[in-house]
């Protein structure tokens, strides 16, 4: 099995889902519900056979695996060259996991259009997949602005009152700085002449060129993660998304921006990541202590949920700015935490919101009175969030402080204070909505979970748990690409005759190599 174009599989088939959906007949009621069916066994079968990569991988190789290559230009060798190391088969799993989710979140909460919504998140899985696979600076590129269209069509067409003001504003902000970037990728590609990555990393660009396209990348990268003050679409964004399209757009597109980094600008662009790195920091704290304190002011479950989403992303950006082994790994993980975490998250508020068409915190209270299994899923994401020890949340954040202790304490000291302040905001939003007395006459009948809703959230809280209890299996499949990442950013730097990390003597980093 593991000969086969696994891949290319990954790539074609939610497009084969997609095809087939257009051919559906019949009376709406009943297209509507095959249309369902074929979108959740499309995405189902895909998260099993992406399966495939887990089983398959090697952990003890750092090159890339499952490599297929076919000639695109070849006069300008430019070609469908796709496969996976041990960082992107993290992000590709967390895609076909969160996709079939999805499906089963809107199963009821869409009523129109349903073959256009479904459609529109089987194309976006394509492109999701595309981008974390793709081994060529254009196919990147093709599918990196591609999932732009889904999602603005999901936002626009499916959302709140303000989805077109939301939607635009989104598309806008994230095409203007890829922009930029597809200058940086024309450069990279003049010079090296190749547009392969795996030899780009080998390929070491000139010292004078790396802060200009390193800024270039930047332009993107920091919109997609998002880094404060590029931030501010994302709040509107998952506050006029459907509940769906608000978990795929923090569950995975929000990891566009992380990944470019550890792709891109780390090990290509070494010595301009050296110079940029205070930058990074200090916007990684700001946004760490700034949206924590926005987060905790809002009234709206979403907008308080999203805030807090920048905030842990700025763990991650510190994280793999400090050219640490732990560092990198503690922000690899972090992003697949922050993946399962702030999905599920997502999830709840669409739960009761679904119920009372309403996500302002003070509609609720007390529903630990009417929906106790609702209140022990909302429990486990929240301490996840928070970071508890047990819970994924935990192992990625402490990964991070500890790369970033090695580095600068000081940038430690302060993203630690990410921790106390999302425990404050989120342990204030669990105590408004599940505690308390049941006052509400609207709360007076609301149900709890249901079966469909149980299926949703069970995946996510055994994630939730396995990550936090037992990473041991995430770590080891990263880890040699991770140390591999470290030594070329430590050789570029040698190159450029700065420091390198404080890791790369330490015990870790020399057993791996």
């Amino acid at each position: 099995m593991f000969e086969l174009p696994i891949l290319s599989l990954l790539i074609i088939l939610p497009l084969v889902g997609a095809a087939f959906i257009l051919f559906i007949r019949g009376e709406a009621e009943v297209v509507a519900a095959n249309v369902r069916s074929v979108a959740l066994w499309t995405s189902g079968i895909e998260f099993l056979l992406s399966l495939f990569l887990w089983f398959g991988f090697d952990t003890e190789s750092a090159g890339f695996q499952f490599v297929e290559r076919a000639e695109w230009m070849p006069g300008l060798d430019i070609a469908y060259h796709v496969g996976v190391d041990g960082i992107s088969v993290l992000f590709v799993l967390l895609t076909t996991l969160l996709t079939p989710i999805c499906v089963l979140a809107s199963w009821e909460a869409i009523r129109d259009r349903v073959r256009e919504y479904m459609i529109a998140f089987l194309v976006m899985e394509t492109m999701m997949v595309g981008m974390f696979a793709a081994l060529d600076l254009f196919l990147f590129y093709v599918f990196f602005e591609a999932v732009l269209i889904p999602m603005f069509l999901i936002i626009g067409v499916w959302g709140g009152p303000r989805r077109v003001y939301s939607a635009f504003k989104f598309f806008l902000f994230t095409l203007a700085g890829s922009v930029l970037m597809l200058v940086a990728l024309l450069a990279v590609y003049a010079d090296a002449g190749t547009a392969d990555i795996p030899r780009l990393l080998a390929h070491r660009l000139p010292v004078s060129w790396q802060p200009w396209l390193w800024l270039a990348f930047f332009a993107s990268f920091a919109v997609k993660v998002p880094m404060w003050p590029v931030h501010t679409w994302l709040p509107d964004a998952h506050v006029e998304a459907p509940t769906a399209g608000s978990v795929i757009l923090a569950g995975v597109l929000l990891k566009f921006g992380g990944y470019g980094f550890l792709r891109f600008s780390l090990p290509m662009l070494p010595a301009a990541s050296e110079a940029f790195a205070p930058l990074i920091f200090a916007l990684s704290v700001i946004a760490v202590v700034y949206t924590s304190l926005v987060a905790l002011a809002q009234e709206d479950m979403k907008k308080l949920i999203a805030y807090s989403s920048v905030a842990h992303m700025g763990f991650v950006t510190a994280g793999a700015f400090s050219f640490t082994l732990q560092g990198i790994e503690g922000a690899i993980f972090q992003m697949l935490s922050h993946g399962v975490v702030s999905a599920a998250l997502f999830l709840i508020v669409g739960v009761v919101y679904d119920r009372t068409h309403s996500r302002d915190i003070e509609t609720y209270g007390g529903l630990v009175h009417r929906m106790p299994a609702y209140a022990f899923a909302f429990m486990v994401f929240m301490l996840a969030s928070v970071g508890l020890p047990g819970t994924s949340g935990f192992v990625g954040e402490i990964l991070v402080l500890i790369g970033l202790f090695q580095v600068n304490a000081w940038v430690a000291a302060l993203t630690a204070t990410g921790v106390i302040l999302g425990a404050v905001y989120m342990l204030y939003l669990y105590r408004r909505v599940i505690f308390g007395r049941l006052t509400k006459e609207a709360l007076a009948r609301i149900g709890d979970l249901s079966a469909r809703e149980i299926a949703v959230f069970a995946p996510l809280v055994v994630l939730v748990f396995w990550m936090g209890i037992f990473p041991a299996p995430f770590l080891k499949i990263m880890h040699v690409s991770s140390a591999n990442l470290v030594r070329q950013v430590d050789e570029g730097r040698r190159v450029a005759n700065l420091p390198v990390a404080p890791v790369a003597a330490s015990p870790q980093l020399a057993r791996a190599q």
